[in-house]
């Protein structure tokens, strides 16, 4: 028998039928649109920020109710001639608020107010209409990831809702007895805003890295801060509906003092018998001594919050809760202005769009908690 070489390639003839291996599912290369998807949703969130500022400055001048029906085709198109025009004013004139706050108002001056309604509903249009063709493309065209048809089409079911919540809460103000909406629908529009608006920049931010990449930065998640900035998120929630309570009665005109209401640390009027529960949505006092309650409450739990993530091992977590921090800041202090200049509406808006640019910046942290970027001797890993 002939020696061999003890470093002599040995070849095996089967080996050449063997299937070559694969990558399992999670590596392979992620599939639709992501990208695409996400610009997208950027158009939206933008979208329903102006939608949130032009809603806030058309109840700050009282221009809501200006527009009597809800005609949600044929409405896009505002009166084209003096005789519309003056339809509209007389629909107008048959409600409370003409009656009771506005008797000597007349064409010109409804005019002003109709543009706000309008373009307010117009915005809404264009907003379902962007979604719409968005939607339609990317399923036409079989872009969508696997999983997020039903996320994408939930989004434009919140948006056909949100219409018909709006056509409910302007409807309650055109009632006898009633000058202005009813402050717990204007609160349940805006929450929906803000939800829609929420899960908008989550989404967008779940598509910004492929779902192996999101697979593995959860397993180096903090569960405990992620638990913590959820809660900070539902509290921040919970706060712009109250202010949207104190917004449909005008509470923050009310009591302009800091940090007294008054002159009184508890105002006397605090609560009034004959309103019984009603006080929550309807007595000024109380209605906006919850909402600076609250807004203590909010700032303390989001220092709290920002201390615990200042121990977090991920640099950009770090840096998506001391924006979030700043942002309460920023919030708190627009807060006081408002109170102390009794909510004029450059700082109203202000306030408002405060509201918005926190509640981004803390689901934006929360998503650093749950989906940390790697980091290594080298930096942080994108």
């Amino acid at each position: 028998m002939a020696k061999r070489p003890v470093f002599e390639e040995i070849s095996d003839p089967a080996a050449a039928t063997r299937p070559v291996a694969t990558t399992g599912a999670i590596d392979a290369a992620p599939k639709g649109a992501r990208r695409a998807i996400r610009a997208w949703l950027a158009v939206l969130f933008l979208l329903v920020v102006a939608m949130i500022a032009l809603g806030g400055a058309t109840r700050l001048t009282g221009s809501g109710l200006s527009i009597t029906e809800w005609a949600p085709v044929t409405g896009a198109l505002p009166p084209m001639d003096e005789a519309a025009w003056q339809a509209e004013f007389e629909a107008y004139k048959q409600i409370p608020q003409f009656t009771e706050v506005n008797p000597d108002m007349d064409l010109a001056g409804f005019k002003q107010i109709y543009w706000w309604e309008w373009s307010h509903r117009l915005l809404g249009r264009a907003v379902g209409l962007i979604w719409a063709l968005g939607f339609l493309f990317f399923w036409a065209t079989k872009r969508i990831p696997t999983g997020w048809t039903p996320r994408l089409l939930g989004l434009g079911a919140l948006g056909g809702l949100q219409g018909a919540i709006g056509w409910w809460m302007v409807s309650s103000g055109l009632v006898e007895g009633m000058t202005r909406v009813a402050s717990y629908r204007l609160a349940i529009h805006l929450g929906l805003a803000f939800a829609i608006l929420g899960l908008i920049a989550w989404y967008a931010l779940l598509l910004g890295r492929s779902e192996a990449e999101l697979m593995r930065a959860r397993r180096a998640g903090e569960a405990k801060l992620f638990s913590m900035s959820t809660g900070l998120m539902h509290l921040a929630f919970l706060q712009i509906l109250i202010g949207a309570l104190v917004a449909g009665i005008d509470a923050g005109r009310q009591y302009t003092g800091w940090p007294t209401m008054g002159g009184e640390w508890i105002p006397t009027e605090i609560w009034d018998a004959t309103l019984g529960w009603r006080n929550f949505f309807e007595n000024p006092a109380l209605v906006q001594f919850i909402h600076r309650m609250t807004g203590y409450l909010l700032a303390i739990f989001a220092v709290v919050v920002w201390l615990r993530a200042r121990r977090s091992p991920h640099p950009v977590t770090r840096g998506a809760f001391t924006a979030m921090i700043t942002m309460v800041a920023v919030q708190v202090g627009l807060g006081i202005m408002n109170v102390l200049h009794a909510s004029p509406l450059a700082l109203a808006l202000a306030h408002q769009f405060g509201a918005v640019a926190l509640f981004a910046l803390i689901i934006r942290a929360r998503y650093h908690a749950r989906y940390p970027y790697e980091t290594s001797v080298r930096g942080t890993i994108r």
